[in-house]
């Protein structure tokens, strides 16, 4: 199989595989708490990510890059995911996966205030009418989401659960925009898959000091269910998921590969409704297309 054909294969990978992870993270919560959850998920995927190119002979990262890569890990696993998980406490799988979709909308306001006095990049990055009337659509996609739920007796943990969503995003932004920035300062021969299992490592260690924390140990409990969605995650969801997007991300155009996140909720919603018999009303689906619209405008080059 040639290089290209390779590298559709594992965008297709990336898509199907990070689709089905909002369904495992929501069954893993039905024994296991979320923040101590999310932690194992993280330090067993980076530690066998790390053993693997350890094995192999990669470069590492050095100690003295330690504390820039705790500090990804933090913004991007330790809020990008756990603050995701969280939510699932409260709102369904594939309603996760469709309010996470809006990461585009932070990104633009976090490369905003990171690029202000750059002329340039405030430009290209910055809040463009286009961009403007894409966070308008997506912001209205939303409401339309999530306000009948809030009405409902259910509607204070739900709110929590969307905001939680938020929150994630802005990490993930905020995290992205670091890392972009690190990028430029650091040899283009950083072994990126390496610095994302240490960000896998680091981001997990946070998360387990956050639940050890919440007081979360004494209600860790293992069902077969649980068991395997945990490792679902583990060995799907970041190992050989990660694995394929950086693999597709070497081979292929940015703009192709950022596909997997409108196909992504697709994936998430089919699953919630089909496997856990999450509601799908046709106001969601409409609310759903809307955000995507709106997402698609920001995104557009």
């Amino acid at each position: 199989m040639s290089p290209t054909r390779r590298a559709y294969a594992a965008f297709v990978t990336t898509c199907i595989v990070w689709g089905t992870t909002y369904l495992a993270i929501r069954i893993a919560l039905e024994s296991i708490p979320p923040m101590l959850m999310a932690a194992f998920r993280w330090i067993a995927a980076g530690a066998v990510l790390i053993a693997a190119l350890a094995a192999r002979g990669e470069k590492l990262p050095s100690i003295r890059e330690w504390p820039a890569i705790t500090v990804l890990g933090i913004l991007l696993l330790g809020f990008g995911n756990g603050a995701v998980v969280w939510a699932e406490l409260t709102v369904p799988s594939g309603l996760t996966a469709v309010l996470v979709a809006t990461v585009p909308f932070w990104m633009v306001g976090v490369n905003a205030i990171a690029q202000r006095g750059a002329a340039t990049q405030a430009v290209e990055e910055g809040l463009t009418p286009r961009r403007a009337a894409g966070l308008l659509v997506g912001f209205l996609g939303i409401v339309l989401l999530v306000w009948p739920e809030l009405r409902i007796d259910s509607g204070r943990g739900f709110l929590m659960g969307v905001l939680s969503t938020q929150l994630a995003g802005l990490g993930w932004a905020v995290g992205s925009s670091y890392a972009r920035h690190r990028g430029r300062t650091h040899a283009q021969e950083e072994n990126v898959l390496a610095t994302a299992a240490f960000e896998m490592l680091f981001g997990g260690v946070a998360l387990l000091a956050v639940g050890s924390a919440l007081g979360e140990w004494p209600r860790v409990a293992f069902t077969t269910r649980s068991a395997l969605a945990l490792a679902h995650l583990i060995v799907f969801g970041a190992i050989a998921g990660f694995t394929a997007y950086v693999y597709a991300l070497k081979h292929l155009p940015v703009a192709t590969v950022s596909l997997y996140a409108y196909i992504n909720p697709l994936i998430a919603v089919v699953l919630g409704v089909l496997i856990l018999h999450e509601p799908f009303s046709a106001r969601m689906a409409a609310a759903a297309a809307i955000v995507l619209g709106g997402m698609a405008l920001v995104r557009r080059e």
